[in-house]
């Protein structure tokens, strides 16, 4: 617990700066508002350069990404032309996460052996893991998928494992809270989802 205190104790402005912006991103996105991608753009680029301090090659790359993903994932939102009409949310078969998931894993696998000879880390299997899906997720968020939800529950487990190991407790705090942002995020998401498609089937002619 000593530990733990001295190390939120220390933990630079940036980081804090960094952890309000992710923080406001996830309760935007849970909203649908799309404010949430400019937050989403500034903390990734904090975050960009401190996990290349703490070495965490795959996070810094991520967070690089995501600041290509926040452009992205703007455009996508509002590309239904106006605010009354945004991309709706849909939902991806169970085969395809079937195959997706332990493919990205098998990849992340690959990718830490070939860093291996670069990079002196203990966790960069994980740390590219959770790249990988976080990539792949972030793309199911630009697009509305359902799903993305539950990549996220599992995907920020992880990374607070991962940032509480390299010293970045503040992070690692923030992840865990994201964890219940995931349900939350879910939840709004699927509520809208079965009122699209219950106001679909209302519309329909009765024969």
């Amino acid at each position: 617990m000593e530990l733990f205190l001295t190390q939120l104790a220390t933990t630079s402005l940036l980081e804090w700066l960094a952890v309000f912006l992710a923080i406001a991103y996830v309760l935007l996105a849970a909203l649908q508002n799309s404010w949430c991608w400019l937050c989403a753009f500034i903390s990734t680029a904090i975050y960009t350069w401190l996990f290349w301090q703490v070495t965490l090659p795959f996070q810094a790359a991520l967070n690089l990404f995501y600041m290509v993903m926040a452009v992205y994932g703007y455009y996508q939102w509002q590309k239904g032309g106006s605010a009354d009409t945004p991309t709706r949310i849909t939902r991806w078969p169970l085969h395809f996460h079937v195959m997706l998931i332990p493919g990205l894993l098998l990849l992340a696998f690959w990718l830490s052996q070939a860093a291996s000879g670069q990079f002196i880390s203990d966790y960069l299997w994980l740390d590219a893991s959770i790249h990988l899906l976080s990539m792949a997720t972030t793309f199911m968020v630009a697009h509305k998928i359902l799903e993305n939800w539950f990549y996220w529950f599992f995907i920020n487990i992880a990374s607070a494992y991962l940032y509480a190991q390299s010293g970045l407790v503040l992070t690692a705090l923030l992840f865990m809270g994201y964890v219940a942002f995931s349900l939350f995020g879910y939840w709004q998401w699927r509520q809208q989802w079965i009122n699209r498609h219950a106001s679909g089937l209302n519309s329909q002619p009765v024969n």
